[in-house]
């Protein structure tokens, strides 16, 4: 029976495949982080309750949760390239949508476009590097500092796509009868929150052709449609055996889920609260992109400090731990100065909205290194599906749940607890064997292998 074929040298060095990694990542992110900050604003805009955009936004984790596992195993199946590229066209689509939508229903299938382009998304790229320098150093090579400059990059993509989003609009709106000419002009379908959606789709066209002319990958035998709805469910079935049988993946998974519940409580319930201090939608925007930004900023700090982390701790577990605790501080301190408007409060909710941020860059890079030191190359990319699949299912479910909850501290403490909760599953316990990859994560021969 054929083996998986074997990594050979792409004529790239692990230097230069760590910058087009954070290349990579940067630009996908970047038109993400422009719909950040207009998002929930820019629906409700358009005349949606809370509790209406919370459905939205399950939709997305839904529709990616429901799409991981199958476009993880694409990934292993076809190759990385590919699937990135698709993920770009996705996005483009959705992105288009949400600029120009003023249906629910419009809404809803530019949520669903996007949540597959999420899934799609999330293994590739970081599968690519891994392979890569797996392919030229082994598989003993660092690869944690390259890990931790992809969420950095992906954090500085948030950061600057917040600021661009959020400052746009506002802007646009210093010029006299800026957004009734624009609103005139389209019909309605374009107002001033909907420009950074617009253009954040161009950014995914650019985000296409980066990824089809820089990302090179070892032959793979011809792709034939036999060989895809073959491989694809043998790679669904490995990444559906992770956690049952291994005690490392099934850590990562429950952590990647209460990620899942904290960001869900950031992103749905901060700029509701930045539009209500500031009085305008467009002055919410404006400040919530600043304070997205300063979280990003975090994000991207804490990734950087990830390999000290863990250093410093004495392994990836704990740094995991460390980050996690982070967190929880961070949510509790917006969950008690939540219905105040003072400088001392308004102070300490920004403190924690950063903290929130910096535990989670601390984390992600660590938890990561776990990961791929427990897999191999034929399944790194489903591995990567099924911990965002985690991440999707949760914050779908904590969406919903915090759009029905009475605004107040509720929400906060409660997302607290959960990621308190997973950081538990980390005290008391080791790293396992890092050189061992788990037998359960390989996909199977006769499978992905022999497409």
């Amino acid at each position: 029976m054929p083996s998986p074929p074997t990594l050979v040298r792409h004529g790239l060095d692990p230097l230069t495949a760590r910058r087009r990694f954070a290349t990579v990542s940067f630009l996908f992110w970047l038109p993400i982080g422009m719909s950040i900050a207009t998002g929930v604003l820019l629906y409700t805009e358009r005349g949606m309750g809370l509790a209406a955009i919370a459905g939205f936004f399950a939709v997305h984790s839904l529709t990616a949760a429901a799409m991981e596992l199958p476009t993880g195993g694409l990934s292993d199946v076809i190759g990385r390239r590919t699937v990135l590229a698709t993920a770009g066209l996705l996005n483009a689509t959705a992105f288009t949508l949400f600029g120009l939508a003023a249906t629910a229903w419009a809404i809803t299938l530019g949520m669903v476009l996007m949540g597959c382009a999420r899934a799609l998304s999330s293994g590739p790229a970081e599968a690519w590097y891994v392979d890569t320098v797996h392919a030229h150093a082994g598989p003993g090579a660092d690869i944690r500092t390259g890990l931790a400059r992809g969420s950095s990059a992906m954090s500085a993509a948030l950061a600057l796509g917040t600021l661009l989003g959020g400052g746009l609009p506002w802007l646009l709106g210093l010029g006299p009868g800026v957004g009734e000419w624009l609103t005139d002009a389209t019909g309605g379908l374009v107002i001033l929150l909907s420009v950074p959606a617009l253009l954040g789709a161009l950014v995914e066209i650019v985000f296409v052709l980066y990824v089809v002319s820089a990302l090179p990958e070892p032959p793979r035998p011809r792709a034939t449609l036999a060989g895809v709805v073959g491989g694809v469910p043998a790679a669904i079935g490995a990444g559906l055996r992770l956690g049952g049988q291994d005690a490392v993946i099934r850590r990562l998974l429950l952590t990647a889920s209460t990620t899942g519940a904290a960001l869900a409580a950031v992103e749905l319930l901060t700029p509701r609260r930045a539009a209500a201090l500031m009085g305008t939608a467009e002055s919410g925007a404006l400040l919530f992109a600043q304070l997205a930004c300063a979280g990003f900023v975090c994000s991207a700090l804490g990734s950087q400090l990830g390999p000290l982390a863990a250093r410093l701790t004495g392994s990836s577990g704990r740094a995991v731990l460390t980050g996690r605790g982070v967190v929880v501080l961070g949510l509790t301190l917006l969950g008690i100065t939540t219905g105040s408007t003072s400088t001392l409060a308004t102070t300490v909710a920004v403190t924690g909205f950063g903290l929130v941020y910096l535990g989670l860059g601390v984390a992600a890079p660590n938890a990561n290194d776990l990961l791929h030191r427990r897999v191999d190359a034929s399944g790194r990319a489903t591995a990567l599906s099924v911990q965002s699949l985690a991440l999707q299912l949760v914050a779908a479910g904590a969406g919903l749940a915090v759009g029905t909850l009475p605004l107040g501290p509720l929400p906060w403490l409660l997302a607290a607890v959960v990621v308190l909760a997973g950081a538990m599953l980390w005290v008391r316990r080791t790293d396992g064997d890092p050189r061992k990859p788990a037998a359960a994560l390989t996909v199977p021969a006769g499978s992905a292998s022999e497409r």
